[in-house]
């Protein structure tokens, strides 16, 4: 990896890959910068391809004894790993907050909801399908698990996304290579070290490395499916590296959602629910609202109340208590905002509020509203994954949805009125995998989720999910007699 670590740090824990069951380290490592102070506080190994071989030969030869165990052996031992989570919530959650940046109740949160996916993801039963039956045939569609599946998660909300991908792939009877992103490994390592104790050997390996590891992995001719969530950008580049081996793959990509107000509603009561939307972890959430279109007989008004919101919370160090919001996790992605910032002051768009970088170490941004702005301007068009917000007026609910869809992104989107059968009809006619009415925000392992266009390939959750990690089999009987 290109960043090195400074001599002078001293390292206070050691982490280690999990590969075959075993703990190990490696020869290489790079450092993991704490993004409210800019500065490194450990070290990560760094895997090597002979690392990616072994785990994927360990993950292959585990693969026939844990594909052979029911559904409720598999589900117990998962079950037990989210309980282990559970059980270390405040180590897990002050190591996620001080690679990630987010305050550490959100830390906590995501723990705690990572950990629950463990119990909910393997209550849902995969049974055959009849497709036919009667006095000469019975036909059946059955559903096996693929072989080694490879998991790469981003920065996020790296340990809920791990344990997603995870359950699904397991509880399915797969095994399972993982690479966290290398901005926010560690939280992702400890989950190895408590699944070492829980899971045979080679079932999930885990290892941390940079841009290299993710296309060793998709290139292994070894690896069956590979289930990434990111950029649509380096989506693409997996899609097109993971098709020479006709590998499965499920791609949960970057989202540009709107969300249209209509002219009944109330600016000061939906303000507080739209900004908490798009705001979330630093706006630092995929299906996050992007972009907000506003009927034109409340947009002043609506515009001024989600700016009043912005000016009320205060972003800082995710570690003081009193932060509402953390900071943006690399500096490649504060980079891109301060240059999208920029771009918008020189388009002549108004800024309600912030639209600046505060004065001290760390990758913080203040929130920032923007009106007056165009359909056509990087703010608009380009996903800005940060506390960057435009806010665009309509005149007419069809303009409204042509703009809306009007991108070639499909995560989510949603509608706010207090008419439920006109906010149904709109949400159904966006281009979206997910259109909510009055709400936005709310993942759930029962709910598939995924998108449209260039926002995914394939669903992750829910019993479409998990088919998803696996392969469709008819089997066939005849009833004829053959004497």
């Amino acid at each position: 990896m290109a960043i090195r670590l400074e001599e002078s740090l001293e390292i206070e824990e050691n982490f280690t890959h999990l590969i075959d069951g075993k703990l190990e380290g490696s020869e290489s490592s790079f450092p993991v910068i704490n993004p409210s102070t800019e500065s490194a506080f450990a070290k990560c190994p760094d895997a090597s391809k002979e690392q990616l071989d072994k785990a994927v030969i360990a993950a292959r030869a585990a693969f026939n004894g844990w594909a052979n165990r029911s559904y409720n052996e598999r589900a117990e031992m998962l079950r037990r790993f989210g309980g282990a989570i559970v059980e270390h919530t405040e180590s897990l959650s002050e190591l996620l907050t001080r690679e990630q940046g987010k305050p550490l109740v959100q830390a906590k949160s995501e723990i705690q909801r990572a950990a629950a996916q463990y119990d909910r993801i393997t209550r849902i039963e995969i049974c055959p399908e009849v497709i036919a039956d009667d006095d000469s045939q019975h036909i059946e569609l059955h559903y096996r698990p693929l072989g080694v599946v490879g998991a790469i998660t981003p920065w996020n909300v790296p340990v809920i996304l791990a344990s997603g991908k995870i359950a699904q792939a397991l509880y399915t009877g797969n095994t399972m290579v993982l690479k966290p992103s290398p901005y926010t490994p560690l939280s992702t390592l400890r989950l190895g070290e408590l699944a070492a104790k829980i899971f045979p050997a080679g079932v999930l390996n885990i290892l941390a490395g940079g841009d290299e590891l993710g296309i060793w992995m998709t290139e292994h001719p070894d690896i069956d499916k590979i289930s990434f969530t990111g950029s649509v950008a380096t989506g693409k580049k997996v899609m097109a590296s993971a098709a020479s081996g006709l590998k499965r793959v499920t791609l949960e990509l970057g989202g540009n959602d709107a969300a249209i107000v209509l002219e009944d509603v109330d600016p000061k009561k939906v303000a507080p629910k739209l900004f908490a939307a798009a705001f979330v972890n630093s706006g630092q959430i995929c299906a996050a609202i992007k972009r907000v279109y506003v009927h034109e007989s409340l947009y002043e008004e609506l515009a001024d109340a989600i700016a009043e919101e912005a000016k009320k919370v205060k972003f800082g160090d995710g570690l003081d208590p009193s932060s509402d919001y953390g900071p943006v996790n690399n500096k490649m992605q504060f980079e891109k905002l301060v240059d999208l910032i920029e771009d918008i002051k020189q388009s002549g768009a108004k800024i309600l509020t912030g639209g600046d970088v505060p004065d001290r170490a760390g990758y913080y941004i203040n929130p920032t509203v923007v009106v007056d702005v165009d359909d056509d301007a990087r703010i608009v068009k380009e996903e800005q994954f940060g506390p960057v917000l435009p806010i665009l007026k309509f005149s007419d609910v069809e303009e409204g949805i042509r703009r809306a869809n009007d991108t070639r992104f499909g995560l989510s989107g949603s509608v706010w009125t207090n008419d439920l059968a006109k906010g149904e009809e709109i949400a159904a006619r966006l281009q979206v995998g997910t259109a909510r009415v009055n709400q936005h925000l709310g993942m759930s392992p029962d709910i598939p989720f995924g998108g449209a266009k260039e926002s995914g390939l394939g669903r992750e959750y829910s019993i479409v999910g998990l088919k998803g990690y696996m392969e469709p089999e008819v089997v066939h009987i005849n009833k004829d007699s053959i004497e």
